[in-house]
C-alpha cells in the first residue's frame, strides 16, 4: 500500500503536543482589529488547543505526525 500524503495546508497550520492534542492559532486576528475589544485581542494571542471533535478531523489530514 502506498504512503498517505499529509495535507500541505494542515501541516502549515497545526502542530501536535507531546500528549497528542492539536495546537492551532487563535481565529479572528487577521484584520478588523479596530472593532474588536482590547480584551479579545489580548486573550487571542499565541495558540490554543483544539476540541476533540475538531482534532479528530485534523488528525485525518496529518497521518504521520501523531
Amino acid at each position: 500500500m502506498p504512503k498517505m500524503k499529509t495535507k500541505s495546508a494542515a501541516k502549515k497550520r497545526f502542530t501536535f503536543t507531546a500528549s497528542g492534542r492539536v495546537k492551532a492559532g487563535v481565529a479572528g486576528k487577521r484584520h478588523g482589529m479596530i472593532k474588536r475589544s482590547t480584551t479579545f485581542i489580548r486573550q487571542a494571542t499565541g495558540t490554543m488547543l483544539l476540541c476533540d471533535s475538531d482534532a479528530k478531523i485534523v488528525k485525518k489530514y496529518m497521518p504521520y505526525n501523531r
